[in-house]
């Protein structure tokens, strides 16, 4: 069979290019070049000049030309558009928990460049994960809970006539509530109270309307993308280092992300909901309409790695959990990503009885799994021997190595210019047939 390998090895090489270049976040050129930024905390971005308090009733463009402060709980009400040039800085407030709520039936147009981001940063000298709340923008697309929501509890200070500002949800799957491209969000995610955090973005019944790409959440205190109901398309965005999960859906969204990156460090970590992409279709079930949607997500090109000097021992103290988690009651397709570094891969929630019904909507494909403690799991069971052999069947594709972030990507541990696509030819061997080079 000295014929039937060569032949195998030849055309591995030959197409290697082409199959590495499809997994993972892609294009011709490193998309994160010039609007991304890994080490914000050296950045001087100057004092506020302006001060933005209160509901926003009537259309505002904040000019780049200016430095704004978000004091307190700031909403932008209904039927108002706040537009936002490229090169603005923004300001959340530590003291006051500053924060920015785009009301339903509110626009937020926010279309920075590559070369001039709009930025969302935290207003203290020494910036930390959690110093200021976020953004949330709300929508009127369906949710699967009963009746409409509210994210009042995120604003425990506001005043009664502000209260109308935080309900979301409706029937309207096109609904437009603007535009973010080339945004940086940064050092988001304020505790409230025990159990309530802030996200650095948080979209609730946002529709298919509204554009989202080019976004960066870094440094978040809590979950750096969480989207509720809706149905939302992500593009091109980035989680870095956030504290609680990179891209939550919940609560009976429909969603796509495309081309997006999560890197996560073992050390910044809130110890329970460190996941690079977690899948629900609800916390309680008491608060859903089973009638309605659950939740499913579309995700193809999507790159999860965490960053550590000596992966092992941080898996050993348990400083490292798994890239994806998904729910009971929820469909995932995801296919052509990268998981790098994790303990395991995947988790499927407990209550997913392994059967061809349930894995039909629970789908891996083309996937490349690198260095994980493990691949895919159910939760509190140590045996996946079916898991293993239903995912590892050929027709899915997967690919298994155990390599190093330095081998494994072009440039990960660059800060100035990370480069967190997969390195040309590095996935050669792992797609060999074994059999045929046995024989």
């Amino acid at each position: 069979m000295k014929n039937s390998t060569q032949i195998i090895l030849t055309l591995l090489i030959t197409f290697s290019g082409f199959a590495q270049q499809e997994k993972g976040i892609v294009g011709d050129i490193n998309w994160l070049n010039n609007w991304t930024e890994f080490k914000s905390n050296e950045i001087d971005y100057g004092e506020p000049t302006q001060i933005l308090a209160g509901s926003i009733t009537e259309d505002t463009t904040l000019s780049k030309g200016e430095v704004y402060l978000l004091l307190g709980s700031v909403f932008v009400a209904p039927e108002v558009t706040l537009t936002i040039e490229s090169g603005t800085v923004i300001f959340g407030d530590y003291k006051t928990n500053g924060s920015l709520t785009i009301a339903r039936n509110a626009r937020i147009i926010a279309k920075g460049k590559a070369t001039d981001p709009i930025i969302f940063t935290s207003n203290r000298s020494v910036r930390k994960a959690g110093d200021w709340g976020g953004i949330i923008i709300l929508g009127g697309a369906p949710i699967n809970k009963y009746g409409s929501g509210s994210v009042a509890s995120f604003h425990p200070k506001i005043k009664p006539v502000d209260y109308a500002n935080t309900n979301y949800g409706g029937e309207n799957t096109d609904d437009f509530s603007g535009e973010l491209k080339y945004v940086r969000i940064e050092y988001a995610g304020k505790r409230i109270s025990q159990d309530t955090y802030f996200n650095g973005l948080l979209l609730a019944s946002i529709g298919t309307s509204t554009v989202l790409e080019h976004v960066m959440v870094s440094h978040c205190g809590e979950d750096g993308f969480e989207v509720w109901g809706g149905n939302v398309s992500l593009n091109n965005v980035i989680s870095y280092r956030s504290k609680g999960t990179d891209f939550k859906f919940n609560y009976g969204t429909t969603s796509v992300i495309f081309n997006s990156l999560a890197v996560r460090s073992p050390y910044a970590s809130n110890g329970s909901g460190d996941k690079c992409l977690e899948v629900l279709s609800y916390i309680n079930k008491e608060e859903i309409d089973f009638s309605k949607n659950k939740t499913e997500v579309k995700a193809s090109n999507l790159t999860f790695l965490n960053i550590s000097n000596d992966l092992e021992s941080a898996i050993k103290m348990n400083l490292v959990h798994e890239g994806i988690y998904v729910g009971e009651n929820t469909n995932l397709n995801i296919s052509k990503s990268v998981i790098s570094g994790f303990n395991p891969a995947v988790i499927l929630d407990e209550n997913i009885l392994i059967n061809q019904n349930n894995l039909d909507k629970i789908s891996f494909k083309e996937m490349y799994f690198n260095n994980c403690n493990g691949n895919i799991f159910t939760e509190n069971n140590t045996n996946n021997d079916d898991l293993e052999n239903y995912y590892g069947n050929r027709s899915f594709f997967n690919v298994y190595s155990k390599s190093s972030n330095a081998e494994t990507f072009i440039a990960s541990n660059s800060f100035k210019k990370p480069d967190f696509r997969l390195r040309i030819n590095k996935i050669i061997a792992s797609n060999i047939d074994r059999d045929a080079l046995d024989d």
